[in-house]
């Protein structure tokens, strides 16, 4: 099958992937472009995860204040170079990204930040409300991880989907910026004020 010019040059505009590589996704996906799309983020984001050992020290702080001035986010995401920091797209991302955690209420970062002793009295709580609930002992640990991937999900920033496009997880779209500059990118750390709330 001969791949087109115009195609690779299409398929470029949507991914942002160079050339060579959307000639070669292309030609793999046999001319599909959603099979080429596909093909170039599983290889982003393998290459995102190499890329995740090497420093990343420039980037942006931003801080956004929801309308209304009751909620506001103080954030610092991270790249490797200021180059790519002063990019429309970087300032974009750390933008939709200082949103989000406005938006969704994350209390921390990653699944990690979560205190031990939170992580703990949620677990009691799920498992206490399947025992009232009469489900049977040998089910209740495989339930209460599943309840507490969901809890990950609402309180951790890098779990929670993406207010923009559901079908990611806003660490789906760190990976695909990541993708994208060819950097590392991170969120190094983020505060989250409300109005009355310590």
């Amino acid at each position: 099958m001969t791949i087109t010019a115009d195609q690779v040059r299409q398929l470029r505009e949507q991914t942002g992937a160079g050339m060579m590589e959307c000639k070669k996704a292309l030609a793999q996906a046999g001319g599909d472009a959603q099979k080429a799309i596909e093909i170039l983020r599983k290889a982003g984001a393998s290459r995102a995860e190499q890329r995740a050992a090497r420093a990343a020290s420039e980037g942006l702080v931003d801080a956004y204040i929801h309308p209304g001035n009751r909620v506001g986010v103080l954030i610092e995401v991270n790249c490797e170079t200021d180059f790519v920091a002063r990019t429309e797209e970087f300032r974009e991302l750390v933008r939709n990204l200082a949103m989000q955690a406005a938006a969704a209420g994350a209390e921390y970062l990653r699944p990690e930040d979560v205190p031990a002793e939170r992580v703990a009295k949620e677990k009691d709580i799920f498992a206490a409300q399947l025992a009232s609930e009469g489900k049977p002992a040998r089910m209740t640990d495989t339930i209460v991880e599943g309840k507490l991937r969901k809890f990950y999900s609402e309180v951790c920033l890098l779990e929670q989907p993406y207010i923009r496009d559901d079908k990611l997880t806003v660490k789906d779209l760190i990976t695909q910026a990541a993708a994208k500059t060819g950097e590392n990118v991170q969120v190094r750390r983020f505060v989250r004020f409300r109005l009355g709330q310590e």
